[in-house]
């Protein structure tokens, strides 16, 4: 009792500075992901090369791969995460330097003359328009250009420039760089803290000098190309100071790509002052176009779930009520003369054909929506920064590992269900941690040769294929076992109504069912298209996406979308006596997968028309073919387990003898 008195006032008093440093009036933001850094003045500010990259092609390279000149001290490669790895992003560093608020024009290098090998390769990448991506300060240099009277923002800038009709090539070779920086202030709050010794006051002048300063804010890029004497150039040392220099017009005063050509390097700075503040300094890169059309999709979707939804209501629920009104001489009359879904009372719940490959598929689905469900909510709270390259694809493969745990409980759960007994679990829990991942480590695996047969920094590492076996066998392959284990010790669902040893024969239809079931994946696909297109753009041309509080919106709509159409469908067959519904609920909405991947292959066609060679088509193709199967056993989940919740719910509301 003593100890718990004497502890009381310093609870007291931590409440009191917790409720005063809320209510103190401040300034405050927080981007997940990143912090800021304030420079003084003359503070050196170091920058950051990433892969090559190009739309033309989509694979990746190293920026020292061609002859740019190397930092004193060697290539020193930057910690990259699993997710940077497996985008292909190579992050070294640069022998590009800046002085906080030092303006000047620098001399870098001169190269040895160009050999046949690197005036090829310059020609080769210059044409298929690779970038190079610089990063100071964690913030990507950007480009402005304009054309037609339009003005386009790109990343980074073109290792080189092609004339229109023109053979020859010229290296870009000298840079302007223009740093936005805002002056920041300390406006911290006093923390007042409560130690051992009594109370005092954390912060001091120290802290507050050292966090003013100046912060960047923006990072511009005009790319030249200059021809320069190498017999004076080379005279020069690194970082000397040379004269500023305009971006010549004509093309004998650029530097031409050409053997035994000696290229020199060099970049001016300039720092001017900004109002932009540090938290909103990405909102350039951010900046969303064509929400109307979101906002026209999103409106479209919920017009046709609302039309959907209130037909099929009317028609079952006048259904069921024309059934409970019957008094019980009229339903047993009724008995006799059943029709529609009521005659394959004794089916409805009949094992489908290769059940335990429906578990494994259903479990998978949980598995998929459960991480896109998680991703997209934590992205669209701010948690996904852009800042934190390759952190958003880590965190889906840390949820989709973990989630093996709800894919094997679901697996088994159905198959205990199907079957009516938990024999053969072990074999449907390791089906569902291989099924999925298999499929997309075969495609990764085929991917991963072409890519290395192209020397691309997009290829997986040796080393971490053993890693990504490692959290397949050692994380994922458990983790679903444990899943599938909780499941054969959960209540099996039992099902309403007996099935019948002799199944019912279901009436020949004029048409397949098939055709009705593909043509069911159009709605979901009507309400993913306006993002998808969006999807697809940021992904192949280089482009930032961040609108996921309309993905947000989008996902929402999309499962009750493939909710409303699997029922419907499964409906319908049952009213025609069709009580083979199980794989027919599961591909209704699961055929929006078909439609994506035939989009995909228009994305491709239409839109990526600059995309070139087999190689980058068949990267493409690759890629999409893992987005589609992800999309089929998600869309599927949610169409199969509504379904299967609807038909139970019908059978269980009337009493069929």
């Amino acid at each position: 009792m003593a100890l718990s008195k004497w502890r009381m006032p310093s609870v007291c008093l931590a409440f009191l500075y917790v409720v005063l440093l809320f209510a103190h009036p401040c300034n405050g933001f927080y981007l997940p992901g990143s912090y800021m850094h304030t420079y003084s003045n003359g503070d050196a500010i170091s920058a950051k090369v990433n892969s090559l990259t190009s739309i033309y092609t989509l694979l990746p390279f190293s920026y020292y791969s061609l002859p740019y000149c190397e930092p004193i001290g060697g290539v020193k490669k930057s910690a990259e995460n699993l997710g940077e790895l497996l985008t292909g992003d190579q992050i070294d560093n640069s022998p590009y330097r800046f002085r906080m608020n030092v303006n000047e024009t620098v001399y870098l290098c001169t190269t040895s003359p160009l050999n046949e090998h690197q005036v090829k390769l310059l020609k080769q990448r210059t044409r298929d328009l690779y970038q190079v991506n610089m990063i100071p300060d964690n913030l990507p240099a950007m480009r402005f250009e304009e054309q037609n009277g339009i003005n386009f923002q790109w990343t980074g800038f073109p290792v080189g420039y092609t004339p229109p009709n023109s053979n020859e090539d010229y290296i870009i070779n000298h840079l302007k760089f223009r740093v936005l920086v805002h002056e920041y202030e300390w406006r911290g709050v006093e923390i007042i803290g409560t130690g051992e010794e009594g109370m005092g006051v954390i912060s001091t002048d120290a802290d507050k000098k050292k966090a003013s300063g100046f912060e960047i804010v923006g990072f511009e890029v005009i790319p030249c190309t200059v021809k320069y004497d190498p017999e004076v150039m080379k005279k020069l040392v690194r970082y000397a100071n040379i004269s500023s220099v305009d971006c010549p017009t004509e093309l004998d005063k650029s530097q031409i790509i050409r053997e035994q050509e000696r290229v020199s390097f060099t970049y001016e700075v300039e720092f001017v002052k900004s109002n932009i503040r540090w938290p909103s300094r990405w909102d350039a890169y951010l900046k969303m176009e064509g929400a109307r059309v979101h906002w026209l999709s999103i409106l479209n979707s919920l017009m046709v779930i609302g039309i959907v939804f209130v037909i099929f209501l009317r028609t079952v629920r006048r259904d069921l009520t024309r059934y409970e009104e019957l008094d019980k001489e009229a339903k047993a009359q009724m008995n006799e003369e059943l029709s529609g879904w009521k005659l394959v009372v004794g089916d409805v719940f009949r094992e489908p054909n290769c059940s335990k490959l429906l578990c494994v598929m259903v479990g998978d689905g949980v598995q998929i929506t459960g991480m896109a469900i998680v991703t997209i909510i934590f992205a669209a709270l701010g948690f996904m920064s852009p800042a934190s390259r390759g952190m958003q694809l880590t965190g889906m493969i840390i949820l989709y590992l973990f989630l093996g745990i709800a894919a094997g409980y679901v697996g088994v759960r159905l198959w205990r269900t199907i079957k009516g007994t938990s024999e053969g679990w072990r074999s449907v829990s390791g089906s569902v941690a291989c099924f999925f991942s298999g499929i997309v480590f075969i495609i990764l695996t085929v991917l991963n040769f072409i890519l290395w047969s192209s020397n691309s920094t997009g290829a997986i590492p040796i080393s971490l294929y053993f890693v990504l076996l490692f959290l397949w066998f050692c994380v994922s392959v458990p983790l679903t076992l444990l899943g599938g284990f909780l499941g054969t010790r959960a209540e099996a669902i039992q099902y309403p109504v007996r099935t019948n040893q002799i199944p019912w024969e279901i009436p020949a239809r004029k048409y397949p069912s098939w055709l009705l079931v593909l043509g069911a994946g159009t709605l979901p696909f009507g309400t993913l298209l306006i993002e998808l297109f969006f999807i697809l753009s940021s992904i192949w041309l280089g482009r930032f996406y961040y609108a996921f509080g309309f993905l947000l919106l989008v996902l929402s709509l999309l499962v009750i979308v493939c909710a409303e159409v699997s029922v419907v469908l499964t409906y319908m067959h049952l009213c025609v006596e069709d009580w083979r519904w199980w794989w027919k609920a599961f591909f209704a909405s699961g055929s929006v997968a078909l439609y994506v991947f035939l989009y995909s292959i228009n994305y491709l066609v239409f839109d990526l028309q600059s995309l070139s060679g087999p190689v980058s088509a068949t990267l493409y193709l690759g890629y999409s073919l893992i987005m589609a199967v992800a999309i089929m056993l998600s869309t599927g989940t949610i169409g199969f387990l509504m379904s299967f919740y609807f038909v139970h719910y019908l059978f269980s509301s009337v009493k069929i003898d």
